[in-house]
């Protein structure tokens, strides 16, 4: 029996970011964890950068009494017919793979584990992520608060019932996408207007994160928030009746509707 709290399958960026929350938070020291992965580099940066150690396969982090899944969706088949055997039945296994449902998990497993399926988002890699929380059928009230302790270490965490995981997936998990989609935009308009690249870019990126900051430290509304900045007859309310004329809200709605579908349909 090892000394292993949490073991780790897969090294890839998500997985490092959650390894480096959780040791900055002191949730679990480096010596706690164990991580796989098939690829030499990903390990070695595992062990050099964080002192995590690592192995080539998947036995012994699938031994440990917890187990994050940080893989894709289209090799969960494999890993779990891989890690079946060794997974312990009371282990709390915990699943980031988008459109992987609890259940096709547990029946991956033959019904070992309690599993919890978590929906974080990129920002987890700056120590900002939103990570949605799903139990699993036999996931208990302290498998989901350790697991929320976990990604907290990295972000904010909200509990979900896991129907709700496709809006979730649609509004936080793509939600930075989106993000830096206006801020291409913003920077695009601002070259057209004569500035230079490098400026265009300040401007936007600074503004983004300042009026997000804003949004943060108020009980306002974002429409309240807004109304502020726009003055009547000014450049605001000019460039908000622009995008008003052309959609711009009603598209960003129809897409978030569409990637809610999309992930349902991944799902299935």
């Amino acid at each position: 029996m090892s000394d292993y709290q949490l073991g780790i399958i897969g090294c890839g960026n998500m997985a490092e970011a959650i390894a480096r929350g959780v040791k900055s938070a002191n949730v679990l020291p480096h010596s706690a964890m164990i991580a796989s992965d098939p690829l030499f580099e990903r390990r070695q940066f595992m062990t050099s950068q964080l002192g995590i150690s690592t192995d080539e396969h998947n036995a012994v982090p699938a031994g440990c009494p917890r187990v994050l899944l940080a893989v894709k969706p289209q090799v969960m088949a494999a890993v779990l017919a891989d890690i079946a055997p060794a997974v312990r039945a009371d282990a709390t296994v915990i699943s980031i793979a988008a459109g992987v449902t609890t259940a096709r998990i547990d029946a991956g497993l033959g019904g070992k584990g309690h599993i919890v399926r978590v929906m974080p988002n990129t920002p987890m890699l700056v120590g900002e992520g939103m990570s949605a929380v799903a139990a699993g059928a036999r996931a208990t009230d302290a498998d989901v608060q350790w697991t929320g302790k976990l990604f907290a270490a990295c972000g904010k965490t909200l509990v979900v019932a896991e129907p709700l995981i496709d809006a979730v997936t649609a509004v936080s998990g793509s939600g930075p996408a989106y993000f830096f989609y206006l801020v291409e935009a913003m920077i695009e308009a601002g070259t057209a207007e004569g500035l230079d690249a490098d400026a265009a870019r300040m401007l936007a990126v600074q503004t983004c994160a300042g009026a997000a900051k804003l949004m943060m430290q108020t009980d306002d509304s974002p429409q309240t928030l807004r109304a502020r900045v726009t003055s009547p007859g000014g450049t605001t309310q000019r460039a908000i009746e622009t995008m008003e004329a052309a959609g711009v809200k009603d598209a960003l709605v129809r897409a978030v509707r569409a990637a809610a579908e999309r992930s349902r349909e991944l799902g299935k």
